[in-house]
């Protein structure tokens, strides 16, 4: 019999609406609230988030912490940190990937079977999209082999749908 796959899936859409076990945060390191979608997703929680996200301090870049949604349809919350953008030449990308891995690593202990993710970094942290959509996707497909999960990439906008898809098909090959 044929191990699992997780599903990966790619969509154009509001996270903070997606009723699954989790949607990630893309957070900065001391999970307060922010701007762009770890803004909206703090909004829409409450203010029990921001409270939740105290209790636990700071999370490093490359890491991920889980929390309740409290308000959102969610019913968590993964709090995953990506870098910052410096040229290329500073471990970014083994940054990113090591925070795709980290949300993969909660999946897998808390036994979700749906998950809600954005593009990590592509906002303020200024991670190239494509680049960034390359590495979410195939690290994710990596660190949930043998996992029947569907991870549902959520693209606020159509650039980041094009280069999340780009990055799934490139992914299942001809």
């Amino acid at each position: 019999m044929p191990e699992p796959k997780p599903h990966l899936v790619v969509e154009q859409g509001d996270i903070t609406a997606y009723a699954v076990d989790a949607i990630v945060n893309a957070a900065n390191e001391a999970l307060a609230p922010g701007g762009g979608v770890c803004g909206a997703i703090h909004r829409r929680a409450g203010p029990e988030l921001a409270a939740a996200c105290a209790r636990l301090g700071e999370c490093p870049t490359g890491e991920a912490r889980l929390t309740p949604g409290f308000r959102l349809p969610a019913r968590f919350v993964i709090h995953a940190v990506g870098p910052v953008w410096h040229g290329g030449g500073h471990g970014e990308d083994r940054l990113l990937a090591d925070c795709y891995r980290a949300i993969a690593a909660i999946v897998r202990r808390e036994a979700f079977r749906t998950v809600a993710v954005p593009a990590i970094s592509t906002g303020i942290y200024g991670f190239p999209a494509p680049r960034a959509a390359r590495i979410a996707l195939a690290t994710m497909a990596e660190a949930l082999a043998g996992c029947d999960a569907t991870m549902t990439f959520v693209a606020f906008g159509g650039d980041s749908f094009a280069d999340l898809s780009a990055a799934r098909a490139a992914l299942e090959g001809p």
